[in-house]
């Protein structure tokens, strides 16, 4: 008896400090979640993408221009958003060109929008970020500029669990996993 106690004791032992363990990577380390939503397309898809969120980027730190990062949604503290940093703090932005466009808005709009005189200036410890489909996301044209406190990590990869293990040439590739780059780099 005194050895099957013995030995469960060390196995929760050991299954206490792995569910620790992972509980802390999680939190600190890389966080790997579903995205949903054409906000993002064609950089991720609208179902069925995985990212891998590097946590070391929490709350804004060694972030930059063009980074995607996953945050708590302004809006809704129970659901994140995944959106590309678009300005940085102290940055001038124009809040939404696309209002004062005959092309997705009647006239009425346009005049009421005026999207083309309305700047802003994004304020220390905030970021402004916006989906790379601009039409089909909610975003800081939305809700303004992001709080950098509620940025839970910077996005590095993305798998389309979807497609399987091989790419579409037949190879093995690990569940299509593809890093993805920054961007709004100037070119040199």
């Amino acid at each position: 008896m005194h050895r099957y106690l013995k030995l469960a004791s060390g196995l929760f032992s050991w299954t206490l400090r792995i569910v620790c363990a992972g509980h802390l990577g999680a939190q600190y380390l890389c966080e790997f979640t579903e995205t949903r939503g054409e906000s993002m397309l064609p950089t991720l898809q609208a179902r069925h993408d995985f990212v891998y969120a590097n946590r070391t980027h929490r709350l804004g730190r060694g972030l930059d221009m063009g980074d995607i990062v996953v945050a708590v949604k302004p809006s809704d503290p129970d659901h994140n958003v995944c959106k590309r940093i678009s300005g940085m703090p102290g940055d001038v932005i124009l809040v939404d060109p696309s209002s004062s466009s005959t092309v997705s808005n009647s006239v009425s709009t346009c005049e009421r929008n005026d999207g083309f005189n309305k700047f802003v200036v994004v304020p220390e410890g905030h970021v402004w970020v916006t989906g790379d489909n601009l039409s089909h996301s909610l975003d800081s044209r939305s809700y303004m500029w992001l709080p950098m406190g509620l940025i839970k990590g910077k996005v590095s990869a993305a798998a389309s669990l979807d497609q399987g293990l091989f790419d579409k040439d037949g190879k093995f590739w690990f569940f299509n996993l593809r890093w993805l780059k920054r961007n709004f780099e100037d070119e040199p």
